[in-house]
């Protein structure tokens, strides 16, 4: 069953039972979803649809860092419950030795020896990783690290 059918009966459920915390981010990652559609002119495949859910996790963590900054634990707190219905429809995290390997095999591939070479992998990690719900900023850190810079 594609993701967006997985949502849109989803919503129905939490329309039912009046669960407006859940009802709310499952209208609004459906709404991303068929947005996505209509830009690209057909239905998304499984890895698009995945990488449009972690987009909204991802602004969603954002956003609570902002939050947090500015003192309004309130909102954050709201974002948080947003993110844990949003999780349910994404794959699990990735494993790290996972990430790792992945950052091994596309620095070998790309031919990195130092940190200037640091856009390409991770170009190539990116790529390699997408729609796997792999955080940019880990990939960032271990890239880096295994760079030496």
């Amino acid at each position: 069953m594609p993701l967006i059918d997985e949502i849109s009966a989803a919503m129905v459920v939490a329309m039912k039972a009046k669960d407006q915390a859940r009802l709310a981010p499952l209208r609004m990652a459906k709404a991303a979803l068929m947005n996505r559609e209509v830009e690209k002119g057909r239905p998304l495949d499984d890895t698009e649809a995945q990488q449009v859910m972690v987009t909204l996790i991802k602004q969603r963590r954002d956003s609570i860092e902002q939050f947090l900054k500015g003192g309004r634990d309130d909102l954050a707190a709201r974002e948080t419950a947003e993110i844990a219905v949003l999780e349910t429809y994404v794959q699990p995290p990735l494993d790290p030795s996972e990430i790792e390997r992945a950052v091994d095999e596309s620095i070998r591939e790309a031919g990195a020896t130092s940190s200037k070479d640091l856009g390409r992998v991770m170009k190539a990690v990116m790529t390699r990783m997408a729609g796997r719900g792999a955080d940019g900023r880990v990939i960032n850190e271990i890239v880096r690290r295994k760079l030496g810079s």
